[in-house]
């Protein structure tokens, strides 16, 4: 079985959804047209309270005093997929590469509109870093929550990473 619930961070608010382990499946922001959008898996219930797991390491992450996760995570995906979003893992806080770096550390260099793709459909947004990728003349690309949501936190974890560059 799957459990849901929802929490306001300082983007805006955000859901998520765990398996009867308490393994993280699912994290989005629900700002914009994300919220239209979300539908968390039909077999999924409420669960006030159950997430909470999750919830105090955003709620850390976004005081500053986390600057990483120590969830058990469990996205639904392919095995290509799931490559992508391990390598996204590797990511530091406060760091970002290009896409054909990412498809460099997943093996298949060539393989950046792949590795695009799945870095697009990563369901765990934040704790798997999607937001950390950038292009690699230095623009922002797509992000599910949108291009102002992206730089909004690259801009939240920069300052605290390298205060030296404001």
């Amino acid at each position: 079985m799957l459990f849901y619930d929802q929490m306001d961070t300082p983007f805006g608010q955000a859901a998520a959804t765990v398996d009867d382990d308490g393994a993280l499946v699912e994290f989005t922001f629900l700002n914009g047209v994300m919220a239209n959008l979300w539908s968390h898996d039909a077999k999924a219930v409420p669960a006030p309270g159950r997430l909470t797991h999750v919830f105090d390491q955003v709620e850390a992450f976004f005081a500053g005093t986390r600057t990483d996760f120590d969830l058990v995570l469990r996205p639904r995906g392919t095995p290509f997929q799931q490559r992508v979003w391990q390598a996204l893992c590797d990511i530091p806080f406060g760091t970002t590469i290009h896409y054909q770096e990412l498809a460099r550390r997943t093996g298949d260099e060539k393989a950046m509109r792949a590795v695009g793709a799945a870095n697009g459909k990563n369901p765990i947004a934040l704790i798997i870093p999607c937001h950390r990728v950038i292009g690699k003349n230095g623009s922002l690309t797509g992000y599910g929550g949108g291009l102002p949501l992206k730089r909004a936190l690259l801009d939240f974890e920069f300052p605290k990473a390298q205060p030296d560059l404001l």
